[in-house]
């Protein structure tokens, strides 16, 4: 696997084989790589002979009150994972190579309405970051394809909008949330929690079980919302939001609605943990 740090590096690296007539499957992360970022890869070997990550810790969307200085870094380790994985190149810019001129004055992408809800509500500003990032990562490496997880189904639902929006010629690719053995949804952030806090995780998993039985058996969203919250606070997390929205643009359900996503966010310790369950309610 090639580790390139330097803009000219990584597209000299894309444009060979992009004359070689390769396809490029690209998996942007934050690094402190888990389960979850591996089976990213692994996929996108499928799809494409080449494969490129990348591992920038983004700035833009942390707020000043959040971890940015504390966020985990293990490079080492995930060169090693990646290169297991079968990744061909490993993008690692510094802040300078991102945002050259930057942050306060640099261009910003922004989605409206679907980045304004939940996460976006609790953490203004989040989803600018984002959007801003990968767009200009997509702009760096110019792949054929790009993969997200699904346990980030806001996140992902901002690309998908913002790669459309922009006519960006890349196809998004969604991968199904990669869970531990007792549900919990991996996440860098899992690192934080002390050992009781981890035992407590997986209640998110479970209300979020729980309310889809319930909506697939009749009960209005705001009375399953209600006691998932109920069961999260109960367990000792103290929860964000928990709402269920209409798959496709995270708009509020009407009856007729049948795709829907339950969405929770808590804190558990020095954790933010989200979730995700994706159902169909029965017609």
């Amino acid at each position: 696997m090639h580790i390139v740090e330097q803009l000219n590096d990584l597209r000299g690296q894309c444009r060979a084989w992009r004359a070689a007539g390769e396809r490029i499957a690209f998996v942007p992360t934050m690094g402190n790589l888990h389960e979850g970022h591996i089976t990213l890869v692994r996929e996108a070997r499928k799809q494409a002979p080449r494969v490129v990550a990348s591992i920038f810790v983004n700035p833009l969307q942390f707020s000043p009150t959040e971890d940015l200085a504390a966020y985990p870094r293990t490079p080492q380790r995930d060169a090693e994972l990646l290169t297991d994985a079968g990744c061909d190149l490993l993008f690692t810019p510094d802040v300078d190579t991102v945002y050259p001129h930057g942050q306060k004055t640099h261009t910003r992408v922004e989605v409206p309405g679907v980045s304004d809800l939940l996460c976006g509500a609790s953490r203004p500003g989040h989803f600018i970051g984002v959007a801003t990032v990968v767009c200009k990562l997509l702009n760096m490496v110019q792949p054929d394809l790009a993969l997200f997880g699904e346990k980030d189904f806001q996140q992902c639902l901002v690309i998908r909008r913002m790669v459309a929006d922009l006519a960006l010629p890349v196809t998004i690719i969604t991968v199904p949330t990669v869970r531990e053995t007792d549900g919990l949804a991996m996440s860098s952030r899992n690192g934080y929690l002390t050992a009781a806090e981890r035992a407590r995780a997986p209640v998110i998993y479970r209300a979020l079980t729980d309310a889809a039985q319930r909506l697939r058996a009749g009960t209005a969203p705001p009375e399953a919302e209600a006691q998932t919250i109920t069961t999260i606070a109960d367990a000792g997390l103290r929860p964000d939001y928990v709402s269920v929205r209409r798959a496709e643009d995270l708009g509020q359900p009407t009856a007729a609605d049948r795709d829907l996503v339950i969405l929770a966010a808590a804190y558990l310790g020095r954790a933010r943990l989200i979730d995700n369950l994706r159902l169909i309610r029965p017609s």
